[in-house]
């Protein structure tokens, strides 16, 4: 591996205005996958370090710069950007059903939750956290939904495999943390 491959790798990440594939970053360089990849594992490991401000994140083999969790205050306060708005709990219970379901249609989802889901899922489309991943095949074609890109970046999440089981999931807890 040569050092100006780590640039240039560094640089397309860094100008990419969305998380940037893998398979995209490999074509568009020339190289193999199994080339690429310890690459990235350089990039990330040196910007763990403590001495920078930002971190080389996965989600989905979609690779990003982030701002590290430690700067996110002053970054907002930078910015004069107030916290992120927090989701309803109908919507992080439609939330969690997709997550954990998909792909699911609208109907299951309501089947589950015993109320019309459409305004939520809605409200989940503009945040980006869920999108339509097609369509059933079955009777009238309902679209499929599935979470996002930007789902598993807000929950840190490298895949949708590293959800919790629900089993293994303290509810005390959960609802201490919201009172």
């Amino acid at each position: 591996m040569e050092k100006t491959d780590l640039a240039k790798i560094e640089s397309i990440i860094f100008v990419a205005e969305e998380p940037v594939n893998i398979d995209k970053l490999a074509r568009v360089m020339d190289m193999k996958i199994s080339t690429i990849r310890p690459i990235l594992e350089e990039i990330k490991a040196e910007y763990d370090k403590k001495n920078h401000g930002f971190e080389l994140n996965s989600y989905n083999d979609n690779y990003v710069f982030e701002t590290k969790k430690a700067y996110s205050d002053l970054i907002l306060n930078y910015m004069n950007v107030s916290k992120h708005k927090k989701l309803s709990p109908a919507a992080l219970e439609t939330l969690a059903i997709v997550a954990y379901e998909q792909p699911i249609t609208r109907r299951e989802i309501e089947s589950i939750r015993g109320v019309n889901v459409e305004r939520t899922l809605t409200t989940l489309e503009k945040y980006s956290l869920v999108e339509e991943k097609g369509r059933k095949e079955t009777i009238g074609n309902p679209i499929i939904y599935g979470t996002t890109t930007v789902f598993l970046q807000k929950f840190a999440l490298d895949d949708i495999s590293e959800l919790p089981d629900i089993e293994e999931i303290d509810y005390q807890k959960v609802f201490e943390d919201e009172a």
